[in-house]
């Protein structure tokens, strides 16, 4: 199948196959002579548990290995799940910020007036060049 037929197949985007092959994640297809890429269901196999990580939120390296370990029927799982550790205590740091930064946001709209006056303390806030643990010490 040509790549476009691959993409369908593997709901992964022709220009993300393209992607996956120039960061290694994928082996580049030779082309015919016509100058189409022709793909398997290996392959179709391999960007669907691509696909899967992505969604996961697994980064391109930590892909990377966990094809390494999906082809290598002689690993051990503790493998596998040493990286998906490691993945999980990741989310949980970005969680972390991600409701800080929240906190702080929705504390700064609420001291928001909204109206016609050119007070802000969003804008405030966004231009102090200091940071400032105010805004951040309200919102916890």
């Amino acid at each position: 199948m040509n790549i476009g037929e691959a993409a369908r197949a593997s709901g992964v985007t022709a220009k993300m196959i393209r992607y996956y092959e120039s960061v290694g994640l994928l082996k580049a297809k030779a082309r015919t002579t016509a100058g189409y890429r022709l793909y398997g269901a290996e392959e179709v196999h391999s960007l669907r548990f691509i696909r899967q990580a992505r969604r996961l939120g697994f980064l391109v390296e930590d892909i990377r290995r966990l094809l390494a370990l999906w082809h290598d029927r002689s690993r051990a799982s503790a493998e596998v799940k040493s990286i998906a550790l490691e993945h999980v205590a990741e989310l949980d740091r970005r969680i972390v910020e991600l409701t800080e930064m929240r906190d702080t946001l929705a504390y700064l709209a609420a001291h928001c007036h909204g109206d016609a006056r050119p007070e802000c303390p969003i804008i405030e806030q966004l231009a102090d060049s200091e940071p400032s643990s105010e805004a951040h010490c309200h919102a916890t």
